[in-house]
């Protein structure tokens, strides 16, 4: 995941929320670790994600992109345009993390005062809407509960056939019946090996009575040192960064509530042990009320490894992760992480479908 300037849980951002410098160095950063796309996030009170994506997109040059992108910010046919625009002058780089959002202030700041359930039937109307615009001939028509348009233009096709792909998360069952029609690749975060395995039993099934087989990704915040002892002793430092910053800024440090399902479940996780399966550290997750991707595998770069090889086997074909020193540990990460993950997956006697 890239930001538009420096910042992330261990410290206060400083400076201007666009740092066009700092977005070149972070993308090209990651295109020389080895990394297949970066993650460029949705902010009600950040740099818009699409014009930062463009500018990524024209500093690199094989990196892909997954686009956080919230419906009902942007019309459909609108959307539809922007998006394959993208596309083409990616040559085909982009993919879509359709986000229905989980917390309502924060969704208000872009004035969009729908309840959960109806978000997501909104979200499913809108990549209808989407994926009529990109495999049309001709002018669409669209009559639904939430968008209505007439003749909307598909002049601006998708360099990717039928149309870009589409990422998407959520662990309601509201959310699970809008993956089961859309998800090319579901996204979970880092829970312990038995959840995740379970989570990707219901959603699999979700999706096959819709007669589609998702691809499965799961997020984590890898902590690596050359020895565990080291790691180890780099997790609790930054634990103490992220309670001192926190303190800092006046947020809380327990009592959390979280809205979305998601955080609800990462935060039951974390409420079972600092670490479980091993060296899954949830000492962050717990700390910050888990609004997020925040749990950390924590070792050697060949013990993270093989930490993330049990999920592969469970399923999971996509991994992403990002340090809590963001643009140092994508260094770190493409130096012995990446390779140690080739390495592990390479051996396993029988490899995932992609």
């Amino acid at each position: 995941m890239i930001t538009a300037s420096p910042g992330s849980e261990v410290d206060q951002p400083l400076g201007d929320a666009v740092n066009p410098d700092f977005v070149r160095r972070f993308a090209q950063a990651h295109e020389a670790a080895g990394f297949d796309r970066i993650l460029v996030g949705y902010f009600s009170n950040g740099p818009e994600g699409a014009v930062v994506s463009s500018f990524a997109i024209a500093a690199t040059e094989r990196l892909g992109i997954l686009l956080a992108y919230r419906p009902g910010v942007i019309a459909p046919p609108l959307a539809a345009r922007q998006l394959a625009t993208l596309d083409q002058f990616s040559n085909g780089r982009l993919a879509l993390n359709v986000v229905s959002g989980g917390n309502d202030l924060d969704l208000q700041r872009d004035g969009d005062f729908l309840d959960h359930d109806r978000r997501y039937a909104r979200t499913g109307e809108y990549l209808d809407a989407l994926k009529a615009i990109w495999t049309a001939d001709q002018p669409v028509d669209f009559a639904g509960e939430f968008y209505r348009f007439k003749g909307a233009s598909p002049a601006v096709r998708t360099v990717q056939r039928p149309h870009i792909p589409i990422y998407f998360s959520g662990s309601s069952d509201a959310a699970i019946r809008v993956a089961a029609r859309h998800a090319d690749t579901y996204m979970l975060w880092g829970e312990p090996l038995a959840a995740v395995g379970e989570h990707i039993g219901h959603v699999r099934r979700a999706a096959a009575a819709e007669g589609r087989s998702p691809r499965f990704s799961v997020s984590f915040r890898p902590i690596i040192a050359d020895t565990e002892e080291a790691a180890w002793k780099r997790a609790a430092e930054v634990l103490e960064q992220v309670r001192e910053t926190r303190q800092k800024l006046g947020l809380p440090l327990h009592g959390h509530e979280p809205e979305n399902v998601g955080s609800q479940r990462l935060l039951a996780a974390a409420q079972k042990g600092d670490v479980l399966d091993k060296r899954l550290w949830t000492g962050v997750a717990r700390l910050t009320g888990a609004r997020w991707n925040s749990t950390a595998l924590v070792g050697t770069p060949e013990q993270v490894a093989e930490a993330l090889a049990e999920y592969y086997k469970l399923g999971v074909s996509t991994f992403l992760i990002r340090g809590f020193d963001p643009l140092n540990d994508t260094l770190e990460y493409g130096k012995g992480l990446i390779p140690a993950i080739h390495h592990q997956i390479d051996r396993l006697p029988i490899r995932q479908a992609s």
